[in-house]
């Protein structure tokens, strides 16, 4: 069972190195669900008496007003050795064995942490105790309650202190060592009045009388003692400390407790109770039901720290990774996302993602479509017809066929075609930066530094604007390919009608006669639809080698080749991280390592029984 209060002594002392003191914040805190014992009473209580019988050594300040403005968190260990000694966790591997240098460094750190302005901190100071003389224990001190604030205190410190107090004392896993002096009324006790508020029903209250020989002749704390004037779940426990003139002294503290011992053996009220009396027994009966109490709440507090490991890690993984110092790390950690983002981007067109299917759709819809809505009436008309042929005569008819009228005719058409080509190439070019809009904000580092966000999105959508320019100038080529060259063989395959047209006797203005001209609009329109049906096929081929495929393959290329050339201090303004993010990261991985802490030190109890 000693192992168990070892267990919480080594989480709680985690808990300070890593910044958990229970206070209230954005992390989650596994102090708060450590079993602790408070020491709560007013000034002058006796309360520091009753530490330092328990321990058995002077070690806390004193003073008039509030001498305690720090919590203190005092971890007895027993040890077999023949010796005594401290050691403050704000002073690793240092060993203090003058206890009167432990008094005087409990001052000193307190007034590093608050200045001497007599103010209070919530920060505690971690003290651990070894001795042959002590039970394993562990108990926090907490200042004093006072009802008047004295010189160079704010007036806020009355309310202060009981704030700090009952931030302690309300969490259901802080058992409370409420000191009350018998020589006041129990009514007016500061302990007892605020552990009534936090704990109604006693069932985590421990009462210590102290004081008991300094009450008036006359009157005993039998009934208080005996729990018939206040009842507690637990008996009251009455502790004589050593007098003003006995510490003044310097009365050795064995000999304290021998006096002790005699006084409630001795005595006619109480010898019934003394075997249920003194610091001695206190402090047993403490550390029995601290062991108690650590037993019942190690499934709840694995389950709890296995829970909170996920969600931490969970939350670590959303902030991403912490920026490097140096150029070089700075430089890998940026191309390490911009891989990621490219990534991304590469899922989306290849269909892992979605987005890629709507450029098919330009391909396998919007072109068709817009292919099929060209109207060719005006070029074909029989007014244009007719001019355009009669025109391409010229000075001399041609004896068979209009050839240059055909050939005006058909580039006419054929010119109307790079609309739809144009708009094919400008709406796959949509679809890309739309890709990478998305491809952006999926990637989660990417929102973790903003200016790096923007640098990248402005390079991409540059290198899609010159993939844009190229496309277009290749896709409007095969147009005009198709203007440049006319197919031989579709015409040779038409029939030759001499009688119908082509008659050169015949008068400049009627040897084409209206049904002739319609068949050679039939004809052009019949090339034209050929030439659209080779376009539908070819334009998505000229998009896709100088757009999708180079997207996929050289988006960021152009920027890579910057980035090189780029300094240790560009760089970091790329990776501008919210501090507020980096602080949190910070707090996160303290955090973090503070739960794996306890993990491994219960895994390691719970494995060696």
């Amino acid at each position: 069972m000693e192992n168990l209060i070892s267990l919480v002594n080594k989480i709680q002392r985690a808990c300070t190195a890593l910044g958990d003191h229970g206070d209230e914040s954005a992390l989650p805190t596994l102090w708060d669900s450590l079993p602790a014992i408070a020491v709560v009473g007013g000034q002058s209580s006796g309360k520091s008496s009753v530490l330092e019988s328990i321990v058995g050594k002077d070690f806390l300040p004193r003073g008039s007003g509030i001498v305690t403005r720090r919590p203190l968190v005092l971890q007895l260990h027993r040890v077999e050795e023949n010796r005594e000694w401290a050691e403050f966790m704000h002073l690793p591997r240092k060993r203090i064995t003058d206890f009167a240098a432990v008094r005087k460094e409990i001052a000193d750190e307190t007034d590093r942490e608050t200045g001497r302005s007599k103010a209070i901190s919530s920060v505690p100071i971690h003290l651990s105790i070894y001795s042959p003389n002590v039970v394993n224990l562990t108990l926090i001190d907490l200042p004093g309650l006072t009802k008047v604030a004295i010189d160079g205190q704010p007036e806020s410190i009355v309310q202060d202190i009981e704030n700090m107090v009952r931030s302690y004392i309300e969490k259901p896993n802080c058992i409370i060592l409420a000191i009350s002096p018998a020589n006041q009324d129990l009514a007016t006790s500061d302990a007892i009045k605020i552990s009534r508020e936090v704990d109604p029903k006693g069932e985590r209250t421990f009462g210590v009388l102290t004081k008991v020989d300094l009450m008036d002749k006359g009157t005993d704390a039998v009934d208080i003692l005996e729990g018939k004037s206040y009842k507690l779940q637990y008996p009251w426990v009455g502790v004589v400390n050593r007098s003003q003139a006995d510490i003044n002294k310097n009365v050795d503290m064995i000999v304290a407790r021998r006096k002790e011992r005699e006084f409630w053996s001795s005595s006619p009220e109480y010898k019934h109770l003394a075997h249920r009396m003194g610091s001695e027994f206190l402090a047993k009966m403490m550390s029995k039901h601290l062991e108690t109490v650590i037993k019942s709440r190690i499934p709840g507090l694995q389950s709890l720290i296995n829970k909170t490991i996920v969600e931490l890690e969970s939350e670590l993984s959303r902030l991403g990774k912490p920026v490097a110092t140096d150029a070089g790390g700075k430089l890998y950690m940026i191309m390490e996302i911009c891989r990621g983002f490219d990534q991304i981007f590469k899922e989306h067109l290849d269909g892992v993602r979605p987005g890629g299917d709507r450029i098919y759709g330009v391909f396998d819809n919007q072109l068709p479509a817009a292919l099929k809505r060209l109207q060719f009436d005006k070029q074909l008309s029989m007014e244009n017809v007719r001019k355009l042929i009669t025109e391409a005569d010229g000075y001399q008819p041609h004896l068979i066929a209009p050839e240059q009228g055909y050939r005006r005719l058909i580039e006419s058409c054929l010119g109307s075609i790079r609309g739809p080509a144009e708009a094919a190439v400008d709406a796959v070019h949509g679809i890309l930066k739309e890709l990478v809009h998305k491809a952006i904000s999926e990637t989660a580092e990417l929102r973790q530094y903003p200016t790096l966000r923007v640098e990248v999105a402005n390079a991409a959508s540059e290198s899609l604007e010159r993939m844009r320019d190229e496309s277009k100038r290749a896709t409007l080529q095969l147009v005009d390919m198709e203007c440049g060259y006319l197919t031989v063989d579709f015409f040779r395959k038409l029939p030759q009608d001499v009688e119908k047209g082509g008659n050169p006797t015949h008068s400049i203005f009627d040897r084409y006669n209206d049904s002739y001209l319609r068949r050679i609009g039939s004809t052009v329109l019949s090339y034209v639809n050929l030439v659209c049906a080779t376009l539908r096929n070819s334009i998505p081929k000229s998009i896709v080698y100088c757009q999708v495929r180079d997207a996929k393959r050289s988006l960021l290329d152009v920027f890579f080749t910057e980035l090189g050339g780029k300094e240790a201090k560009a760089l970091g303004k790329m990776l501008d991280e919210d501090p507020a993010i980096m602080q949190r990261r910070t707090n996160l991985g303290k955090r973090l390592e503070l739960y794996r802490t306890a993990q491994s030190e219960i895994d390691a109890i719970a494995w060696s029984k």
